[in-house]
């Protein structure tokens, strides 16, 4: 028995060693990494070497030899039996690129086996003209009510005299996603089930409106959950940027956090109180010409010019409607917001009124959005929780809908 048993143990050893010799020998079964794929923007290009940068912001440096398959599609296209085939000197800094690395390729710098790219300038024109479309056929606000299972939405849209409730309709082919709990970049939402969306949801969908805008069946709807903060600031430390802030609503104070992606802005204090009357109801929706048209940046365009034309920001879908959502004075308000003048956390001082759009939290949070010159909106909470919910979600254009401050 001991015989047989030290006979069986040689012979074991004797296979596994063949198999480690085999597997050191053989290129097919060791040394063989599998084909690596990344997305990303082109940011430079030397000769035959790209430099990528992922969304995710990591560069990577990929050297493309004669050999490597190039082609060009349209933004959104899938198919590449109809793809254009292209030469490396076709592509240019802002391209959108699908790098495909030769697992078989030497040397120190990664070598492509296949590119696939997208004109920069095409997916500008397919941005704009998404912008155009969420703009006109776009509802958004605060989520009332979730029937998943009979698939509708309720949405509260707008503030003030031009709040409404909206119902949406979600089909099974109604393309669904939802933002992390730390962006409201387009680009970053992920496909998420109805289930997911709960009261007091940030919710933005565009499709088919009924002739009154209080229906709309959805082709794409975007949903998350954020904080909403309305308070006066207690402290400000800008070396380590972060201020507390004493929420009006709890009356606590919260720490918040102002990472450099933030993106933080100034009312003046004329376009405050233009957007307050409105609020309230004491101003016509189209009677901002005056004062607000005089406290408008030079060479911004004119309120009423088409939507997402220089569009700046972050959020929902670009140019995804706003305050009152879809109505041309809804639209203008919310490029008010987007227009008025960038800040720096330094720029903050004790005891000013500030909103705030945060990660969830409850003693600490980190800001998105940041307004200040707020003190004549504070007046009327509701209607400013509103305002900020849908601003917060609705700026424009940048980068696959996440440019601006983000």
């Amino acid at each position: 028995m001991k015989k047989l048993t030290e006979k069986r143990a040689g012979a074991l050893l004797a296979c596994l060693m063949f198999l480690f010799a085999l597997a050191v020998h053989s290129p097919n079964l060791a040394g063989q990494a599998p084909a690596q794929r990344f997305v990303g923007t082109i940011t430079s290009i030397a000769g035959n070497v790209l430099t990528v940068k992922t969304d995710a912001g990591e560069a990577h440096q990929v050297q493309v030899p004669d050999t490597a398959a190039l082609k060009r599609i349209a933004p959104g296209q899938k198919d590449l039996s109809t793809a254009e085939t292209i030469k490396i000197s076709d592509l240019v800094t802002g391209d959108r690129v699908l790098v495909k690395i030769d697992p078989d390729a030497t040397g120190g710098t990664a070598q492509a086996q296949q590119i696939v790219a997208v004109k920069q300038t095409d997916i500008a024109q397919k941005q704009q003209q998404e912008m155009a479309d969420w703009q006109r056929n776009g509802v958004g606000g605060l989520v009332k009510s979730v029937d998943a299972g009979g698939g509708v939405v309720v949405v509260t849209s707008g503030a003030g005299p031009t709040a409404k409730t909206v119902t949406v309709h979600i089909a099974k082919n109604t393309v669904l996603k939802r933002y992390p709990p730390n962006s409201v970049r387009f680009a970053d939402a992920q496909p998420a089930a109805l289930e997911s969306v709960k009261a007091g949801d940030q919710f933005r969908a565009r499709g088919q409106k009924s002739a009154d805008g209080t229906e709309i069946d959805a082709t794409e709807a975007v949903s998350g959950s954020f904080r909403n903060i309305s308070g006066t600031v207690s402290s400000v430390d800008s070396t380590n940027s972060t201020m507390t802030v004493k929420d009006l609503a709890t009356k606590k104070t919260v720490t918040v956090r102002v990472s450099p992606d933030a993106e933080m802005r100034r009312l003046p204090d004329v376009m405050a109180r233009m957007i307050a009357a409105r609020m309230k109801g004491t101003m016509p929706a189209n009677g901002t010409g005056g004062p607000m048209m005089a406290a408008r940046p030079q060479g911004a365009p004119a309120q009423g010019t088409q939507p997402g034309a220089g569009a700046g920001g972050q959020g929902m879908p670009p140019g995804a409607g706003g305050f009152g959502a879809g109505h041309r004075g809804a639209s203008d308000m919310e490029q008010v917001l987007q227009r008025a003048p960038a800040i720096k956390i330094g720029d903050l001082q004790k005891g000013e009124a500030v909103m705030l759009v945060s990660t969830e939290g409850t003693n600490e949070v980190t800001a998105i959005k940041v307004l200040a010159g707020v003190e004549p909106l504070l007046e009327s909470p509701e209607a400013s929780r509103n305002l900020l919910a849908n601003w917060s979600m609705g700026g424009g254009g940048g980068e696959e809908g996440g440019g601006g401050g983000r």
